[in-house]
C-alpha cells in the first residue's frame, strides 16, 4: 500500500464508526463492532468491522471480516465496494472527501477524461462501476415484484449510492439504483436506465422520478437472452422480466417506453416478433406501429396481451403458473414447444 493510501487508512480507522454509518448504512454497533451483511452493504450479520483497537495487525480498527466468505481488508476497500469504485484514485479521492481533506492534483495524464453528462460514454462508466445483481439491493427489488426467476441478466447491474440530484436547485442525493444497459444490436452499450431503490429494496426510492435513462435510446433496447429467429419486446424492464420468469429461453428485449418501443431496431435474422403491450392507449398504438414495421420486413408480429394493465401485474396477481398458461394460448404453436420452459427448474 502507498504511504498516501496507509495514512488515509489510519486516518479513516480513527473515525471507523462514522465511516461505518456512512458507508454501511444498513448495519448497526454491536460492542466493539459493526455488523453488517457484506461490504457491499447488504442487510445482515456476517460481516464484521472492529471499531476500536486492542493490537495491530487483524485486530486494528477498521479492519473486516466476513464469516460468510471469508473476505477480510480494511476501510478502504468498505469504500471502494460500496461506492462501486473501479479505480483506486476514486476510492483515495472520495477518502478525502470523508475526511474534509484537499484533494491531491496528481498532474498525470491517465486521469479519467471528462465525458458530458448524459453521454453514452457516461453511461457505460456508470455501467462499468456497477456491480452484478445477484445478492443485491436490487435483486431484492424484483423479487418483491415477482420476478423469482433471474437468469441471463448480464444487462442488469446494481450500484449501491448512485447520483440523483432532484432539480438544478437542490443538492445530490445518492440511493441504491438497478442499472439496465441500453444496446445497439451487436452488444454496443449506448445507455443506461436507472431505478432508485429504498434502502431497503423493497420498493422504488421515495423521490419525485425513481426512473431515469440517459444517453442513446432510440432504436435500442434492454435485452434478455440471445436473439436469433424470435423476440418478444416490450415496453418496462419489469414487464419483460415478467415474461422471461414465465417463459424463460424466450429471448426479450425492454425498450423502455412505448415511443422507444415503435422505433426499436429489429434484427435482419428476426422471422417473428412478439410484441407484449401494456393494456392503454399507448400500448395498443405502439403495437400497431411496430408489428407494422415488422411486417413490412417480412417478420410475423404476434401481440401478446395482459389480463390486468400490464404482465408484471398479472404475475403478481395471478402467479407465474397463471400467466404462462395465459401466455401460451397467444404463442404460435412451434413455440410453445420450443420455448417450454419444463427444462428449466423455475417455480413459483
Amino acid at each position: 500500500m502507498s504511504t498516501q493510501a496507509s495514512d488515509l487508512a489510519r486516518r479513516l480507522a480513527e473515525r471507523a464508526e462514522l465511516v461505518c454509518r456512512r458507508y454501511l448504512s444498513n448495519g448497526r454497533r454491536v460492542g466493539r463492532y459493526w455488523v453488517v451483511g457484506d461490504v457491499h452493504n447488504t442487510r445482515g450479520r456476517s460481516m464484521f468491522v472492529r471499531l476500536c483497537s486492542r493490537h495491530g495487525g487483524k485486530g486494528a480498527a477498521g479492519k473486516w471480516t466476513d464469516a460468510a466468505t471469508a473476505e477480510h481488508g480494511d476501510l478502504l476497500d468498505i469504500i471502494r465496494e460500496s461506492c462501486g469504485f473501479v479505480e483506486f484514485r476514486d476510492v483515495l479521492a472520495e477518502a478525502r472527501r470523508f475526511l474534509s481533506l484537499p484533494q491531491i492534483e496528481t498532474g498525470s495524464t491517465s486521469s479519467i477524461r471528462r465525458v458530458p453528462m448524459g453521454s453514452p460514454e457516461s453511461a457505460r462508466r456508470l455501467f462499468a462501476m456497477s456491480m452484478p445483481i445477484s445478492g443485491t439491493l436490487a435483486e431484492t427489488y424484483l423479487r418483491t415484484r415477482g420476478i423469482l426467476g433471474l437468469h441471463e441478466t448480464a444487462s442488469l447491474r446494481f450500484h449501491p449510492r448512485c447520483f440523483y440530484r432532484p432539480n438544478q436547485h437542490l443538492p445530490m442525493e445518492t440511493w441504491p439504483a438497478l442499472i439496465a444497459a441500453v444496446t445497439t444490436l451487436d452488444g454496443t452499450v449506448t445507455g443506461i436506465h436507472r431505478t432508485w431503490l429504498d434502502r431497503s429494496g423493497r420498493s422504488k426510492a421515495p423521490i419525485d422520478t425513481p426512473r431515469r435513462a440517459m444517453g442513446l435510446l432510440l432504436g435500442n433496447a434492454v435485452r434478455f437472452g440471445i436473439t436469433h429467429d424470435v423476440l418478444a419486446a416490450g415496453e418496462g424492464i419489469e414487464t419483460m422480466l415478467s415474461l422471461r420468469f414465465a417463459l424463460p429461453s424466450l429471448p426479450m428485449a425492454s425498450a423502455l417506453s412505448a415511443n422507444h418501443l415503435a422505433a426499436m431496431q429489429l434484427s435482419p435474422s428476426l422471422s417473428r416478433l412478439y410484441i407484449a403491450r401494456d393494456a392503454d392507449a399507448a400500448g395498443e398504438a405502439v403495437t400497431s406501429a411496430l408489428a407494422q414495421r415488422a411486417r413490412a420486413a417480412g417478420i410475423e408480429a404476434i401481440p401478446l396481451s395482459p389480463r390486468l394493465d400490464d404482465f408484471n401485474e398479472d404475475l403478481r396477481t395471478f402467479g407465474v403458473n397463471e400467466l404462462r398458461a395465459a401466455l401460451r394460448i397467444q404463442l404460435a404453436p412451434a413455440d410453445v414447444v420450443r420455448f417450454s420452459p419444463s427444462a428449466f427448474a423455475i417455480t413459483a
